[in-house]
């Protein structure tokens, strides 16, 4: 029986983050629950903490048929968000400033919405967390031409990993770190973390090029129009979220 390579030193021990969220709008919405952990070389989650937020806002019914929580729940049981996000940021902060570096699944969405969420509550937000690992970057960059939508779900199922409970934030964020540790023993990532943060920078804005001239083509954009393809933390671009998340391109 083959064994699979070994991981690279850097992704044998990696923090891993989730939000899920009252909607895809990474300038208006609000953090509901949120998740940080860190996985061991075997994928096993070692350290974790996982918050629920009362954000302040009513929770619509769309976003709580992807993710489960009611206005209600948040309410009674939830935190106050300002203390919700000063600790989602404390703990992300702390991580990197071990040099650990965090896997987000589509990590522009949680990062925004996250730096976002920071300012509006008067709390220094993470401007240019470093290093950031995003498989669904990883994965368009390294298949780019395999067909089929590429939520995490599907993406997950396509590397063997399981995903059971989906769109629960610590599920989320447990399977794109495994997710992470998988693709690195497919293909050959760079040879460190740092070098892998800054190449996705480069393979983020070519993805949004491509996308762009897409919608383009079939009529879905202006042709002056441009999709924002800074990563890991960008500006708002809703109307980029919400059709990807119709056509099922990304997973929040």
């Amino acid at each position: 029986m083959t064994s699979s390579p070994a991981l690279p030193s850097w992704l044998t021990r990696v923090g891993v983050f989730d939000l899920e969220t009252t909607g895809v709008d990474v300038t208006r919405d609000r953090i509901v629950t949120a998740h940080v952990g860190v996985l061991d070389h075997h994928g096993a989650e070692i350290a974790a903490r996982t918050w629920l937020a009362d954000p302040g806002v009513p929770i619509p019914e769309a976003a709580t048929a992807i993710h489960g929580i009611t206005s209600e729940r948040a309410r009674r049981n939830g935190s106050p968000a300002p203390q919700v996000v000063a600790g989602v940021v404390a703990a992300l902060r702390s991580l990197l400033d071990q040099g650990v570096p965090i896997v987000a699944y589509n990590a522009a969405f949680d990062f925004s919405l996250l730096a976002h969420e920071a300012r509006r509550h008067g709390i220094a937000p993470l401007d240019s967390p470093s290093p950031v690992i995003d498989p669904l970057v990883i994965d368009k960059t390294y298949d780019r031409y395999r067909p089929g939508k590429r939520t995490l779900e599907i993406v997950a199922a396509h590397y063997g990993v399981d995903l059971t409970g989906a769109h629960d934030a610590s599920a989320d964020a447990v399977a794109a770190g495994r997710v992470a540790q998988a693709l690195a023993q497919r293909f050959p990532l760079p040879p460190s973390a740092a070098e892998l943060h800054t190449r996705q920078i480069s393979w983020a804005r070519a993805q949004a090029a491509s996308l762009t001239d897409y919608f383009i083509r079939i009529g879905r954009i202006e042709p002056e129009a441009r999709l924002d393809g800074r990563w890991p933390v960008r500006e708002a671009d809703p109307v980029r979220e919400v059709d990807l998340m119709r056509e099922g391109r990304v997973d929040a």
